[in-house]
């Protein structure tokens, strides 16, 4: 009887999922930037400037060994090399582990924008990012000197490589410059050097009091100033430097190096705080009224983006009511049949797109232009009262009287703005001050203002925030992509990064519970962001259902009450039911089968692997007001060479997350061995044999399920797939034979015999 309750409650649990899933999808609209009006708008000026908005970039990255240097770096050459006005942006990257290799790295790609930016815009190539552009072969030419182009290719190929080089020297470099310094002051720690024959402020490779991961001053350098508002041009070729940039505006827009500052007694917040602090010192340097985030892997793939995005910002019919702008996430080195659903097209291209035909997409994470006022939590102008006023309670936002004064400027400055501060000396104190652990002390920053705090989706409830005030958002999709960055290949690695996802969700779901969100939230946004963040919970059914299995395993038979052949009927017709809207969603949302395929696997696997942990987390957070389970943050794999392509994802990395899975496939491989052991011994009726065989089904379906799971766990014996399926008829084999021997020593023999009458109960190797 308890096995009927659970299946009842389990069934009625997913039907209701089921309908708020598709409750977000019934009025997708897709929305197409128009940038050739945008450009006749804004770009077609009489004295041939750009009446575009300015706007801020930020990047953020935190150790140079677990997320590659030069995926950063690329970012930053991708961004300085869009196509955008170069006086109207600025590009903000936040190292939050206070890394001089960081930051001396970043003084070598400024350096090698000079060259890498002027050569972008001469012939025009796309993507601007080196390390995408030169890993392919051919690309057909769209600029106006083919003539020149191939001798230009050759000297930026040879430029780029000695620019990696120089990078890789720096974990070199610099230990041996500090050493050098060290060994002339003979005494005190042993500190980290500067190229200048000082002491680096933030965290040296020897860790001493206040220079060490966690404890350090707050930095910042301006490393590319602001340009000019004029065109100026470069040299013509020459013996010194053959690449002709005499026709070629070679301003670089303005680029920022920030590490806050950290303290032992404080909550830094993780990527949550180090953004808010970008905002704020970014509000005092150039106060952009619109900012756009990546994380520090990702590039800008198609340099219209920033450009798509404003035309949605810039609209004249609901513009100024759009608080952000999403991207979906598209990842380059993903193996060609998506093992592990990396680019996890059902959410961004469908669900996201759904989303857009009521409030907007959620944010997630990363490729999102946002309006600063907005995230200031300042009211879209649709909900403003007649007595509004910009900064009602000027204590919310700190003590800082120039960063407050900078809030009405960054809402009144998106036609005509003004260049940011020349002498950075004049604002460093204020940008100590804002850079400060204690300057958040008593205000809204991390609640209603900012990015949100004590949460490990800060991204979604941070959108969620927004479109509780009122704010909508919007989807932009553009081909070619937009934005491009690395996944976790590896197993372990993925399995870590949606144990993160679906704990946050959980604890959104509690912590700001959709549906207690007012009469700003859309309802039917509300029924998605539900959906969206209680999807864990679905994980404490499956396992039941995906573990009945052991139930044939140790008692052999059980009874089904009657009728049973009409319950398969219903059930066959809902499941093929809702795998045809399936398709339908396909369809509109240009999927592919194979993305819907790896969609619902990978679904599975998480609700074994993480979601019951997630669950778990939340229990223990919540009921127990304990600190609930650590999420560990996900390591970026490594540039491949040719021959080391996909490395990472035939590794396998041990860990408690893997087990659950592993119990299931067990599970369902002993269950359809013992039923092929027991029809041998059992003596079934056809009958018996034909309903046995409905529960065979189901465990084959489960296993396929949870095939790139087990092939995952097979490492580089998964390079040959077939391997897989030999294995798994060995273990039918072997459980077959196991059972036919316990009954041989239980009866003295064995009799391999079919009875042709069949009864009131059947073997079946899933329960209901």
């Amino acid at each position: 009887m308890w096995l009927w309750w659970i299946s009842m409650v389990g069934d009625l649990w997913f039907g209701v999922t089921w309908l708020l899933n598709q409750v977000a999808k019934l009025n997708p609209i897709k929305r197409v930037p128009d940038l050739a009006l945008l450009k006749q708008q804004f770009d077609d000026l009489p004295d041939g400037n750009s009446n575009l908005p300015r706007l801020d970039v930020f990047i953020n990255t935190v150790d140079p060994i677990n997320e590659p240097m030069i995926y950063t770096m690329n970012s930053i050459l991708s961004i300085l090399a869009v196509d955008y006005p170069v006086d109207r942006t600025a590009t903000y990257l936040s190292d939050d582990g206070g890394s001089i290799i960081h930051y001396e790295g970043l003084l070598e790609t400024a350096n090698f924008a000079l060259l890498w930016v002027p050569f972008c815009r001469k012939h025009c190539i796309e993507p601007r990012a080196p390390e995408s552009y030169f890993a392919v072969k051919s690309r057909p030419y769209t600029g106006n000197v083919p003539d020149e182009f191939v001798d230009d290719h050759r000297r930026m190929s040879r430029e780029y490589d000695e620019f990696k080089v120089r990078l890789d020297a720096l974990f070199t470099k610099i230990p041996e410059r500090s050493d050098a310094y060290n060994a002339e002051a003979k005494e005190g720690a042993k500190a980290t050097w500067m190229a200048d024959g000082t002491q680096w402020p933030g965290t040296w490779f020897d860790p001493a009091e206040n220079h060490k991961k966690g404890q350090h001053a707050g930095i910042v350098k301006v490393m590319l100033n602001h340009p000019g508002d004029e065109p100026q041009f470069g040299a013509p070729a020459s013996a010194a430097n053959p690449l002709d940039f005499s026709a070629v505006d070679v301003r670089l827009p303005m680029l920022v190096y920030i590490s806050r500052e950290k303290s032992p007694d404080y909550d830094h917040q993780k990527k949550a705080g180090a953004m808010n602090v970008q905002l704020r010192v970014s509000a005092l340097l150039t106060n952009a009224p619109f900012i756009i985030n990546f994380d520090g892997d990702h590039y800008v793939n198609n340099s219209l983006a920033f450009r798509a995005a404003m035309c949605f910002m810039l609209d004249r019919r609901d513009g100024d009511n759009t608080a952000f702008v999403q991207f979906p996430q598209r990842f380059d080195d993903v193996d060609p049949t998506d093992r592990y659903c990396n680019h996890n097209r059902v959410f961004f291209d469908a669900t996201l797109l759904g989303l857009n035909g009521i409030q907007g997409p959620s944010y997630v994470g990363t490729g999102c232009m946002f309006r600063r006022i907005a995230v200031y939590g300042i009211d879209p102008p649709r909900w403003r009262s007649d007595d509004f006023k910009i900064v009602d309670n000027a204590n919310k936002f700190g003590n800082s009287m120039s960063f407050i004064n900078s809030i009405p400027s960054a809402a009144n400055q998106e036609w005509s703005m003004t260049s940011p501060p020349a002498d950075e000396e004049s604002i460093k104190e204020e940008l100590d001050n804002v850079m400060k652990c204690a300057y958040e002390e008593g205000t809204e920053f991390g609640k209603e203002i900012g990015w949100v705090y004590n949460i490990a989706t800060e991204d979604v409830v941070t959108g969620f925030r927004l479109h509780r005030t009122g704010w909508r958002s919007m989807y932009c999709r553009i081909e070619p992509d937009a934005f491009r960055g690395t996944a976790p290949i590896n197993l372990t690695e993925r399995l870590y990064q949606i144990l993160r996802w679906s704990g946050g969700s959980l604890e959104m779901f509690f912590s700001h519970c959709p549906l207690l969100a007012g009469r700003r939230l859309n309802f039917m946004q509300q029924v998605a962001y539900t959906n969206m963040t209680a999807y864990p919970i679905s994980s404490v059914f499956l396992v039941f259902y995906l573990l009945f299995p052991v139930i044939w395993i140790f008692r052999g038979e059980f009874y089904i009450q009657k009728p049973f052949p009409t319950y398969v009927l219903y059930l066959v017709i809902v499941i093929v039911m809702t795998e045809l809207i399936g398709m339908v969603e396909i369809k509109w949302a240009g999927l592919t089968l194979l993305d819907w395929i790896r969609n619902e696997q990978f679904y599975i696997i998480g609700a074994t692997a993480v979601y019951p942990l997630a669950t778990l987390h939340i229990v223990l957070k919540l009921v127990f007001r304990g600190k609930g389970v650590s999420f560990k943050l996900t390591a970026k794999q490594a540039t491949s060479t040719v021959n080391e392509k996909y490395a990472e994802m035939y590794m396998v990395h041990w860990t408690p997350l893997l087990i659950p899975t592993i119990v299931v496939i067990a599970v369902n491989v002993g269950a359809i061995g013992a039923a092929i052991g027991k029809a041998i011994v059992g003596g079934w009726s056809l009958l018996q044999m034909a309903d046995a065989s409905l529960g065979l089904v189901f465990n084959a379906w489960i296993l396929l399920l949870i095939y790139p799971f087990a092939l995952g766990i097979m490492g580089r014996w998964s390079k040959r797939p077939y391997l897989l399926f030999i294995f798994f008829v060995i273990a039918f084999v072997v459980v077959a034979a196991v059972v036919v021997a316990i009954h041989a020593a239980r009866t003295g023999s064995v009799r391999f015999h079919f009875s042709h009458s069949g009864g009131a109960s059947f073997p079946t190797s899933w329960g209901f």
